[in-house]
């Protein structure tokens, strides 16, 4: 659940003036901002594991790949959104802003159970107006289950349960096995 801060509701130019000041990152909806929790060791291992595979698929493309850090700005509804997505990959030469992208291609989100009601609901609905998105990839920590949304498909999810399943990012032509994301991962914790 969201609890915002107790702040009055500030501009998007002042989030993001004050946002690399911070020690904690925020994620901002239309005025409000939102204190992230910290990730556990199932969450870094996996976006690491994603990150890597990501990038040395991606190396000499013109697709780049983020971790943590940056964040995706979205404008819903008229609503100016800022959101740190644990990897997002833009291939859209129109990103050229330092501190964030608008048009990725693929975004991916290390669930857990604080955020997963979030990512599953809000994010996937705010995420699916971007243009530019492809495929929208859940990956748990708890348990072995990857779901992606495609928009090839309608956005109808497509679940993958088993170590030897197989992720297809169509989008960028990345193909791995589920097991690849959870190397080195302990089930039950995160």
């Amino acid at each position: 659940m969201r609890v915002p801060n107790l702040q009055p509701a500030i501009s998007a130019e002042d989030y993001l003036t004050g946002e690399p000041l911070s020690g904690v990152r925020h994620e901002y909806i239309d005025g409000e901002v939102y204190a992230m929790a910290g990730g556990t060791a199932n969450h870094n291992t996996i976006s690491l594991n994603l990150a890597a595979a990501l990038h040395a698929h991606l190396r000499g493309k013109p697709c780049r790949v983020f971790m943590a850090d940056m964040k995706a700005r979205l404008l819903v509804d008229g609503l100016d959104i800022f959101y740190y997505p644990d990897l997002m990959v833009p291939c859209d030469k129109r990103d050229t802003d330092p501190l964030f992208m608008r048009w990725p291609k693929v975004i991916i989100e290390v669930i857990s159970q604080s955020t997963e009601r979030v990512d599953r609901n809000e994010k996937l609905e705010r995420y699916l107006t971007i243009p530019t998105l492809e495929e929208y990839v859940l990956v748990e920590q708890k348990r072995h289950t990857v779901t992606i949304y495609r928009r090839s498909q309608a956005w109808r999810q497509e679940v993958l349960t088993t170590l030897d399943a197989i992720v297809n990012l169509e989008s960028i032509g990345l193909v791995l096995p589920v097991a690849q994301l959870y190397e080195n991962v302990v089930l039950g914790e995160g």
